[in-house]
């Protein structure tokens, strides 16, 4: 019987860039997956712990070379999770890169705010949208400066209020 290494190296092929492509069994995520001893792992993880070093702990295994059936040790490093989806080019990647919103504002301390899901929005354009919204509702306000109470407005003198009330 062979020994694994020599099945692990009989199903990798070089590809563009100094990549070793995996040529096995490909999951539909496209990433290679190996059995050995009857145990099946990810093919990359498997290269890495086998020609490297043991995975730490909470980490996962990045591609440098954005080559998912890449196995060569040399294109992966170990990284947070949060690190490999922003190294990617999925949406919260690619939001995380933006510095200016769609409106041409920049995105910095004093023009951010975050909302409760986490993500981020420009206030100034934040301020607009609740202008435009409250006036479609109909409501109008006066600056502070002119606001009286109603019994003011009626009367034309305030009315002190009972404090024991």
């Amino acid at each position: 019987m062979r020994d694994w290494t020599d099945r692990f190296l009989d199903k990798i092929r070089d590809g563009h860039g100094g990549c070793w492509e995996w040529t096995g069994h490909i999951k539909p995520n496209g990433y290679g997956q190996v059995r050995v001893g009857g145990r099946k792992f990810n093919a990359h993880r498997f290269s890495y712990e086998a020609l490297r070093a043991p995975i730490p702990e909470g980490l996962v295994i990045d591609h440098l070379c954005r080559n998912r059936r890449c196995v060569n040790p040399d294109h992966l490093e170990p990284v947070t999770h949060r690190t490999n989806i922003l190294r990617g080019t999925g949406p919260a990647a690619c939001n995380a890169r933006r510095t200016h919103c769609v409106r041409g504002h920049r995105f910095d301390t004093a023009n951010t705010y975050v909302a409760p899901s986490g993500a981020r929005q420009c206030r100034a354009c934040r301020t607009v949208r609740q202008h435009a919204q409250l006036e479609r509702q109909g409501v109008t306000r006066a600056p502070a400066c002119q606001r009286r109470s109603l019994a003011t407005a009626a009367t034309g003198q305030a009315v002190r209020r009972d404090p024991r009330r």
